[in-house]
């Protein structure tokens, strides 16, 4: 097989794992069968808005309330990390049944605190989002000559100096006609709490449907005040209501009340339940997005290549040169050492905070551990944005599961750096249990109290601090102490060669070696920096994100240069007789946490400059800098251990005395 047939073979492997994130869906939910008469609840979610990126509750404003009371969705724990608040909504529909002019409700007179509060919350450009059967309301706007697909829709416009409420919704609601009718009516959804029983025998002949999509059209309409004053919830608008999408009317005022109304309309849709989500899914610049990844992962694959053709030719050309010689040859050339070789007796001598490279070791490979069993398993359809919250949910189980792995792996360096010593191992196990999570819990807390400040939902609640406390103590801490124990009792790696108790002087060096270090990590950036402006979108601006299949391909992709990176910088300092690579190794690929840091702030400056307050941009950078802690962890790691097992393998390969 020459190098073009291996060469397709990769190319055809990428393009089906890339597809496995595009192609392959499992939906997070069964089909609800509703039959005509059925009546369909609409839920709401919190406010949010691209311009503050803090939640608030949908009633925080003076908008209709259910006459039986607001009252909570269950949630799981990833949805309340990310600020979701699901409650019941006034507004109620009954399948396959058009209505017009429904009455809503009309609000108090509106107060000085709640007019503020309105204009404050128009000005910042709020979203109301509405859920119906597990589907966001989508709406439409035309722009030029398209289609605009946005999810929600604004609470208001200021329009000439005056704000303006949308308080009169047009939904669509997109049914498919079910074709199985000896099905049970109800097979479940993702929430099974909602299931409305619908009352029929499972085996009725009666036609049934599925909502498939959901639209919503909001309009301001100035309604007449002796009109309303006698109307009851759900009654009938006694004239008709014209929904102009690009006119409005109802200007708030202080001391004068608001009313709603709603209209619904239900459309035959060829659409089938499975792909209903397609329209979710469906990334802009899509064509762009798919050759600029492939293009980046092509060039990546040649440079990675290159480098590691050239790397082993000159390590194994000097190795075999050195096995050819005679005995005596040999030790004439141990004597005339120069390069890696002089660095023998102080290559394996322990870095500076040992443990503390452990710990960060440990940390590392937990996170890696995790992204990689998260990526996989969200390509794979099981994390689908239909199930809400379950990608947050995964990470945090994955994450305290492989704390195993954490306390394995740093114990076992802690012994090998002290050549078999099992003393410490239990404090280098709770320091690795407390590492990264210890600052990520400050982190949280003190965004928290941000949260707290502005009365947001996106605060983390105390009984839910309460519950991840526990879970990191009563699950994570003993898991990684379990890894701790099985490290302690596995057998230490022998160093091949022995380490001198004076240590060698390093030469001067023409350039600073950490200028190097830092650089390097712009090969790692290169993989990843066109996948990081759609995850940072999805994240801050709203949008969806499901090329999982693709960020799998990339993942695999920055492991391997951050390896091939570290490995070649490790080399080139033991060549110039720098034997301290230890912490080098890990900085040369983890740097590149340093540059997503810098792009992140690029993102705030240039993408999100409409970002508005301190408490927006202090939130921002405070999950930036998470993000980024965590990736250094995991890159480091990668780094380190590929130079440790180049570093093993070199001096084990020739015996230098």
């Amino acid at each position: 097989m020459d190098f073009f047939d291996k060469f397709k073979i990769w190319v055809v492997l990428i393009c089906f794992i890339s597809q496995l994130g595009h192609g392959f869906y499992l939906p997070g939910s069964y089909p609800h069968k509703y039959v005509v008469g059925d009546q369909l609840s609409v839920k709401v979610n919190s406010l949010t808005s691209i311009d503050t990126e803090i939640p608030y509750s949908y009633y925080s404003l003076p908008f209709c309330t259910p006459p039986e009371g607001v009252k909570d969705s269950r949630e799981n724990l990833g949805e309340l990390l990310m600020g979701d608040r699901i409650e019941n909504s006034p507004y109620k529909f009954n399948m396959y049944t058009n209505e017009t002019e429904i009455f809503l409700c009309q609000t108090k007179p509106l107060s000085g605190e709640e007019y503020k509060l309105l204009t404050n919350r128009i000005d910042e450009i709020y979203q109301v989002n509405v859920i119906l059967d597990n589907l966001p309301a989508i709406r439409y706007t035309k722009r030029d000559s398209y289609f605009v697909r946005w999810t929600g829709y604004p609470i208001g416009i200021k329009v000439d100096g005056g704000y303006y409420l949308f308080n009169h919704l047009k939904f669509t609601v997109l049914v498919h006609k079910y074709e199985e009718t000896n099905v049970a009516s109800v097979m479940g959804t993702g929430d099974a709490t909602d299931v409305i029983p619908t009352g029929r025998k499972s085996g009725s002949d009666e036609p049934g449907y599925m909502v498939v999509g959901f639209e919503v059209t909001p309009c301001s309409v100035r309604h007449n005040p002796e009109s309303v004053k006698n109307l009851k919830t759900y009654g009938k608008y006694p004239s008709k209501i014209t929904c102009e999408d690009n006119t409005v009317n109802m200007a708030i005022k202080e001391n004068e009340p608001v009313s709603f109304t709603y209209e619904v309309a239900f459309v035959e849709s060829d659409i089938k339940w499975p792909s209903r989500w397609d329209a979710y899914l469906k990334m802009e610049g899509a064509k762009v997005h798919w050759f600029s990844i492939l293009n980046s992962l092509m060039v990546i694959t040649f440079l990675a290549g290159i480098v590691l053709v050239i790397f082993l030719r000159t390590v194994r050309r000097d190795l075999t040169h050195y096995e050819e010689l005679d005995k005596e040859a040999q030790a004439q050339m141990n004597e005339e050492l120069s390069g890696w070789k002089l660095v023998v007796a102080d290559v394996f001598r322990a870095p500076s905070n040992p443990g503390l490279l452990c710990v960060m070791v440990g940390n590392g490979v937990q996170i890696l551990g995790m992204a990689v069993v998260t990526i996989m398993f969200a390509a794979l359809g099981f994390m689908s944005p239909a199930s809400r919250g379950t990608l947050v949910t995964g990470m945090l189980i994955f994450y305290m599961v492989l704390g195993i792995s954490a306390g394995y792996v740093a114990v076992r360096m802690w012994r090998t750096l002290f050549c078999g010593d099992h003393r410490g191992w239990v404090s280098v196990s709770w320091k690795v249990a407390c590492f990264f999570p210890g600052i990520a819990f400050l982190i949280l807390f003190v965004l928290n109290f941000l949260l707290w400040g502005s009365h947001s939902t996106g605060a983390i609640p105390f009984s839910l601090f309460v519950i991840l406390i526990l879970l990191w103590f009563c699950i994570s801490v003993p898991l990684t102490f379990v890894g701790g124990y099985f490290g302690a009792k596995a057998p230490h790696i022998e160093y091949p060669v022995r380490t001198n108790q004076i240590p060698r002087e390093i030469p001067p060096q023409k350039y600073p070696s950490w200028l190097l270090v830092l650089g390097a990590g712009t090969l790692p950036f290169g993989t990843l920096f066109i996948e990081l402006f759609f995850i940072m979108s999805s994240i801050w601006m709203g949008r969806v994100y499901y090329v999982f299949g693709f960020l799998f391909v990339v993942l695999i992709l920055l492991v391997v240069v951050c390896a091939e990176v570290s490995l070649v910088l490790t080399y080139m300092h033991l060549c110039v007789e720098d034997w301290k690579w230890w912490w080098k190794s890990f900085f040369a690929s983890g740097s590149v946490a340093l540059y997503i840091f810098l792009y992140s702030i690029n993102y705030l400056v240039f993408d999100l400059k409409s970002l508005s307050g301190p408490v927006s941009a202090t939130l921002y950078l405070g999950y930036s800098f998470l993000m980024v802690l965590a990736i250094m962890l995991a890159t480091g790691t990668v780094g380190f251990l590929s130079s440790f097992w180049f570093v093993h393998y070199l001096f084990s390969s020739v015996k230098l005395d």
